[in-house]
């Protein structure tokens, strides 16, 4: 039986701007599980991000409970809800947003030194085997601007996880690629999740999502409908294309 990680109760959120309130997200109850990689799909403007970053604590709800491992973080302090994020979760963007002036190798290793009962010696030994994982040894002391964009977000990915985080939100994080970064990036994700790592990922990309075992589609703020499907195996160069069929029929009845 899979364990709820991360839940919400009838989570709202909406904007006042000029007297007129626009609500983004209306009553949405769902959970995320132990292990899982779900992706979070939909129409532009459909409230996609807003969801991830009140899944995340980086944006504050207007109504209903979002609950870790049934703590909410609702209200919660800031300086508590900046410890959550840096003990218990991990982030990539689309845009990699890298320290220009630190290395691949300090960029991945700065956030692992606020890391609770680990010393910078532990933590420089985790980096550098991120740094080996992720294909990046040869640029490890290179500087942003000297590597490529999907070097880049690998490095932006070994960031995430440096901490070892309990759940890795993903927002995009292919968006800004080519497509073999798009593949380099999505098989990271693919081998961090079955080593585990529980993934929460908002893509417009049918090739990425299908990466996924869980697919929920957002679409005017409300969740319409969620796709179970079995944990991706990457056994070819067309192993991808029934998933792919899959996901696109189930799509295509939301008029996608």
């Amino acid at each position: 039986m899979k364990r709820t990680i991360l839940q919400t109760d009838r989570l709202s959120k909406s904007y006042a701007s000029d007297g007129v309130q626009t609500h983004v997200l209306s009553a949405i109850d769902l959970s995320l599980y132990e292990g899982d990689f779900t992706a979070i799909m939909g129409p532009s403007g459909s409230g996609k991000s807003t969801l991830l970053y009140c899944l995340s604590g980086m944006d504050a709800v207007t109504a209903g409970d979002v609950r870790y491992r049934e703590t909410s973080i609702v209200g919660m302090r800031e300086q508590d809800m900046a410890n959550l994020r840096s003990q218990h979760f991990g982030f990539v963007f689309q845009q990699a947003h890298l320290v220009s002036n630190l290395t691949l190798f300090e960029n991945i290793a700065v956030p692992g030194y606020l890391k609770e009962n680990r010393s910078a010696a532990e933590t420089r030994t985790v980096a550098q085997a991120l740094i080996e994982r992720m294909g990046l040894a040869a640029d490890a002391h290179h500087l942003p601007s000297q590597t490529s964009g999907g070097q880049q977000q690998r490095c932006a990915v070994a960031r995430s996880v440096v901490n070892d985080p309990d759940i890795l939100f993903a927002d995009e994080p292919t968006g800004a690629l080519n497509r073999a970064n798009t593949l380099e990036v999505l098989a990271l994700l693919g081998e961090l999740n079955e080593a585990g790592q529980t993934i929460c990922m908002v893509t417009h990309d049918v090739q990425c999502a299908v990466r996924a075992n869980r697919i929920l589609y957002l679409e005017d703020g409300a969740i319409k409908g969620e796709l179970e499907l079995a944990s991706w195996v990457a056994s070819g160069t067309d192993s991808a294309k029934p998933r792919e069929a899959q996901v696109s029929a189930w799509l295509s009845s939301f008029s996608w």
